[in-house]
């Protein structure tokens, strides 16, 4: 066979990949000092994209960043104020401490061309007006990023392919590198997120996802990490409903935006009663249920997340925040198990 492997949901693929690079690695090498062990060529593909999040808890997986990075996507945006709010780390990869470049895909996507459109409308143009179509291609990695040896953001992904097939939207993500642990698991959330959002636009079902990497790599930092991880996975078996995201307009996804900053920057705070008068989809209401709780995590360190907070998110949600910041659970919260299946 020459197709990828396939699997159901992305959480098998990610240790299916982890398993891989750490036990049967290919090569061990050093790119700018950062020692890792790798694989080339490394392909999966994934029948369920909405089933997009690992539930191992020794994962400890950033939900929330999860979703500021892929809306961050969405909305277009390269600074670095943002982001770097959910997660401090990549404040390194800034050249001028202000903006990402490589990284920063939004523009790539978003930002009008030649002709007066973007990426993504000549990418959704085509789709709608030629559903059997090869060429609905959007590219993220650009040459001159390599013009500077010392840059510290290049690309890492060079592009993704969408395919409309009997009413279904297929991706396919092709990627340079892949940090196994950290980047793989936000990049196909990101990557599947835009795919259902792209399809909802469309008025379409969700195909399949497959990613392509040339080199997928653990550094040698992570490898405990990768282990604990991968042997958590074979004793858990927690699963979720997976929400299904709404046909979004470009308003309420501004709107977003704008409750997003409000609660980054500390000007305003939402309780369950807020939500109805939001302007947004009970789907983006959690969105915002999740921006506010790490409202208060990083806000009022000293103190645990509201209970009435906790209680109106979904249980997968709830999950996700008991074992990333299990300090914060207010006192008496109980972390839902989650079905077997």
């Amino acid at each position: 066979m020459l197709n990828p492997e396939r699997f159901g949901r992305f959480q098998d693929a990610y240790v299916a990949v982890l398993a891989q690079v750490s036990e049967g690695f290919d090569f061990t090498v050093s790119p700018r000092g950062n020692a890792c062990r790798e694989c080339l060529n490394v392909s999966f593909v994934v029948d369920d994209p909405r089933d997009r999040v690992v539930y191992i808890a020794a994962r400890r997986v950033n939900i929330v960043f999860c979703f500021a990075e892929a809306l961050w996507y969405l909305w277009g945006r390269d600074d670095l104020e943002m982001i770097s709010y959910y997660a401090p780390r990549l404040a390194r990869y800034s050249a001028d401490g202000q903006r990402l470049r490589g990284s920063a895909y939004g523009p790539k996507l978003f930002a009008p061309g030649g002709d007066g459109r973007s990426q993504w409308d000549r990418v959704m143009g085509l789709l709608a007006g030629e559903w059997g179509s090869k060429r609905a291609v959007v590219s993220f990695f650009q040459p001159a990023e390599l013009t500077d040896a010392g840059n510290p953001d290049v690309s890492c992904t060079l592009g993704l392919q969408f395919l409309l097939r009997d009413q279904r939207l297929h991706a396919a993500a092709f990627m340079r590198g892949n940090d196994a642990v950290i980047g793989l698991l936000s990049d196909v959330f990101s990557f599947t997120f835009l795919q259902e959002f792209m399809a909802a636009q469309l008025g379409v079902g969700l195909g399949s996802y497959a990613h392509h990497v040339g080199s997928m790599h653990i550094n040698d930092t992570d490898t405990a990490t990768a282990t604990a991880a991968i042997e958590n996975a074979a004793r858990e078996g927690a699963r979720f409903p997976l929400p299904v995201m709404p046909a979004t307009s470009w308003h309420e996804l501004k709107v977003l935006e704008q409750i997003e900053g409000a609660l980054r920057r500390g000007e305003d705070q939402f309780t369950s009663g807020d939500l109805a008068g939001l302007g947004v989809h009970p789907y983006w209401q959690q969105v915002v249920l999740l921006f506010e709780v790490y409202r208060q995590i990083t806000h009022h360190r000293d103190l645990p997340i509201r209970a009435a907070t906790l209680e109106v998110l979904e249980p997968g949600y709830q999950w996700l925040i008991a074992h990333r910041w299990p300090k914060a659970l207010p006192p008496g919260f109980t972390v839902p198990a989650g079905a077997l299946r």
